[in-house]
């Protein structure tokens, strides 16, 4: 009966790419095979912004303005090593759909290894780091004492997640490499509920818990971590799946850890050039005072649920140009990056456009006092859709390449170019954003908020014009010819 449930489902879904090739949109056969990467993908991300959402709904319920700035200010440093682990992921997707491509499935396998040991280098240090300055470090973005020392306290506690959150996003983009984006999914959809019942009981107290509000949302999503890294640890020890976890045998392959720093590292400048331009960024909101950056963090998470589209397409777009490159077939590479570019915008702009028109609903929700500030953002947001799926699904498609130097250039050209300098003109006159040595860094002329909305949508914008403008010069075929880690005799 279950089956059958499922059959049905699958073959309803399966409408979308068939009238989008009945209207000459689309090839069936690539759109369909993106297609059915993307969903699950699509659905996993979505339940993880959606736990990102349940946070910001019942700590906006419970506790106000100030808890939801506090978590968003804390969440900017969880971004970093966040950042960094897609970057290392997306190293192991590359060669790992690489050699798949190429028929070396052992070597497939020992890259997951290898990512493994790369991930608890750059996480530990970073868990210690924040444990010891925490408080400090939200003392940076924010005067306001209550929004610092709950900052603090939800920074801390999940930063002690990071190395079980690393590993988990290795052993999906390795499963996602060999075409597995289902299993994925299904870990998600065990782990998201107890996230969010754990959330909710300690944020709120219910029954027998403690009521630990901000602290409560951040041992929630720890614990959770937790639960999916046991869970891809059995299921990549099983020897159930297309891909396994080595344990025993050579630890360390030069070659492999460098392919995988070589690919992942712009991705690393490409998130932490975003990341770290965050901060100015929130500097300026800050100034425009705590409902603001309260306003763009519910705005950004709602947000952020029309753009999961665009993350399974991009993982999608890595699959099957990563295969097609290492199975030598350069014509076919380039075929399904632009045909999984085509489903994903008109995917993207119809969920984008149904959170468009629900925007006021969804603010009045979340318990907030600026209701109009709130649904402005949502809506800026909104107009930006189509420039992220662009950007997006682009890099995927350069990524699985392993071509990953112009998504860095795009994006700090996004960040440190457009973004943050149109953005410090909404700063009024003479105040002072930071102070190095008696120098006062003063850039503003008082265009509030249109400044800040017109500095995020530009920067989308300019990432996913780079983006795809370096596919469109096939340049990256030849950077995947040099790397020799999985990549055939290819010929266009």
């Amino acid at each position: 009966m279950l089956d059958d449930t499922k059959r049905r489902a699958r073959s309803v879904a399966f409408l979308f790419p068939a009238a989008l090739a009945r209207l000459g949109l689309l090839d069936r056969e690539k759109g369909e095979e993106a297609f059915d990467l993307a969903v699950p993908v699509m659905v996993t991300g979505g339940m993880r912004t959606l736990l990102r959402v349940a946070d910001f709904f019942m700590v906006g319920r419970a506790l106000g303005d100030e808890a939801v700035a506090a978590l968003e200010l804390g969440f900017q440093y969880f971004f970093i090593p966040f950042g960094l682990s897609l970057a290392l992921t997306s190293g192991t997707i590359s060669v790992v759909s690489r050699f798949e491509g190429a028929g070396e499935h052992e070597k497939a396998n020992f890259t997951i290894k290898q990512s493994l040991w790369l991930a608890l280098l750059l996480a530990v240090p970073i868990t210690a780091a924040t444990w010891v300055y925490a408080e400090p470090m939200i003392d940076v973005l924010t005067d306001d004492p209550e929004t610092i020392r709950l900052g603090a306290i939800y920074l801390k506690i999940i930063m002690l997640s990071v190395s079980f959150r690393f590993w988990s996003m290795i052993a999906a983009r390795a499963l996602a490499g060999v075409g597995d984006t289902r299993t994925p999914m299904y870990v998600r959809l065990l782990t998201l509920p107890t996230n969010i019942f754990l959330n909710a009981v300690l944020i709120f107290g219910f029954g027998p818990f403690p009521k630990l509000g901000v602290a409560g949302a951040a041992w929630g999503t720890a614990l959770a971590n937790v639960l999916a890294a046991v869970i891809f640890t059995g299921a990549l020890l099983s020897g159930r799946y297309s891909v396994r976890l080595p344990l025993g045998g050579k630890q360390w392959d030069w070659s492999i850890a460098t392919e995988i720093v070589r690919v992942g590292l712009p991705l690393a400048g490409t998130r932490l050039s975003r990341t770290l331009g965050r901060f100015p960024f929130l500097l300026v909101l800050t100034t425009l005072g705590t409902p603001v950056v309260a306003a763009y963090a519910i705005g950004r998470r709602v947000m952020l649920l029309a753009l999961m589209p665009a993350w399974g397409y991009s993982t999608a777009s890595s699959t099957l140009v990563g295969q097609s490159i290492g199975a030598g077939n350069d014509g076919e590479a380039t075929e399904y990056g632009w045909q999984t570019l085509r489903i994903a915008l008109v995917t993207q702009l119809l969920i984008g456009a149904v959170l468009f028109a629900a925007a006021r609903p969804i603010a009045v929700a979340f318990g907030t006092n600026h209701v109009d500030l709130t649904v402005t953002f949502v809506r800026v947001f909104g107009l930006g859709v189509a420039a992220f799926s662009v950007s997006r699904t682009m890099r995927g498609g350069l990524r699985g390449a392993g071509d990953t130097r112009w998504p860095f250039y795009g994006a700090f050209a996004g960040t440190y170019l457009f973004k943050l300098p149109v953005a410090f003109l909404a700063v009024a006159p003479g105040v002072a954003l930071f102070e190095i040595a008696g120098w006062q860094f003063a850039p503003g002329i008082g265009l509030g908020l249109v400044a800040v909305y017109a500095s995020i949508l530009g920067d989308m914008y300019l990432r996913a014009g780079v983006n795809v403008f370096r596919f469109w010069t096939g340049k990256w075929k030849q950077v995947a010819r040099e790397s020799d880690i999985g990549a055939g005799t290819g010929a266009d």
